[in-house]
């Protein structure tokens, strides 16, 4: 039997931060170092009873992610496709960081519940010193959600059916699986064995460090988390994924509209 380590505070930031990190290292495609990172985790794992569901987590993630980074280059190198098909498949390759965690949540025994139920709508949703209605809240956050489409009032409006398509298929395809993703199954799955703040910040930034794998320059993709924070807090006061889908739908359609993704 292995010995345990010390079931001390010091271990749940490190393995948080070298999270992290192996997110970075392999949207930079340092294969060699983000798999040293896994190893760390592994060897954490083996020797930590205490945070062994948390850390199955971030493994079953990060063996998805190295795989969903090699097939996206995969893609981008010998199909001979459109950009536009090549990031469609990039983010249907999401589905592979999708499996890996909930490959490791049914291995620690658990299960994910997604939030996958429809808004209670009568709910009222506790704000610092009050409450409102659910139908008032989501209006405020449809409100910000369609804020992107703002830029569009200063251009001449005319957009091909094909652009339209497929940004209505990038935008229900992408804010889908990422959703899921970061607040269906982490969120929730961190929540349960963590505590709320620590799911909220390690799903926020670490969907913004994702984005890195796509392009997108670190700073900017940092900005992102705050995209996630918002989302985080849609989901966990409606008890519900939908809402945050259809608000992280908007905002993809406008950012491809808008000429900002493409």
């Amino acid at each position: 039997m292995p010995k345990t380590l010390p079931e001390n505070d010091a271990l749940l930031p490190a393995a948080i931060g070298l999270f992290f990190t192996a997110i970075l290292l392999l949207s930079c495609r340092l294969y060699l170092y983000g798999a040293g990172i896994l190893v760390l985790l592994i060897l954490l794992y083996t020797f930590s009873r205490r945070h062994r569901p948390v850390l199955s987590l971030f493994i079953g993630f990060l063996t998805g992610t190295a795989l969903y980074q090699a097939s996206s280059d995969f893609l981008f190198a010998f199909w001979d496709v459109t950009k536009e098909w090549k990031v469609i498949g990039n983010r249907s390759f999401l589905l592979f960081i999708l499996a890996g965690s909930l490959l490791a949540i049914r291995l620690s025994g658990q299960k994910a519940s997604f939030f996958a139920k429809a808004p209670d709508w009568r709910k009222r949703i506790v704000m610092p010193n009050h409450t409102v209605p659910l139908p008032l809240f989501l209006t405020f956050g449809l409100i910000g959600s369609v804020s992107i489409f703002l830029p569009l009032l200063f251009t001449d409006g005319a957009y091909p059916r094909s652009l339209l398509l497929y940004g209505l298929v990038f935008s229900l395809l992408n804010a889908s699986l990422e959703e899921f993703l970061w607040r269906g199954v982490l969120l929730d799955y961190l929540q349960k064995n963590l505590s709320t703040v620590h799911a909220v910040i390690i799903t926020s930034i670490g969907f913004g460090l994702l984005h890195v794998s796509i392009g997108i320059p670190l700073v900017f993709s940092l900005l992102f988390s705050f995209g996630g924070l918002f989302y985080a807090w849609v989901v966990l006061k409606t008890d519900s994924i939908y809402p945050a889908v259809f608000f992280h739908f908007l905002i993809n359609m406008g950012m491809v509209l808008n000429g900002w993704i493409f």
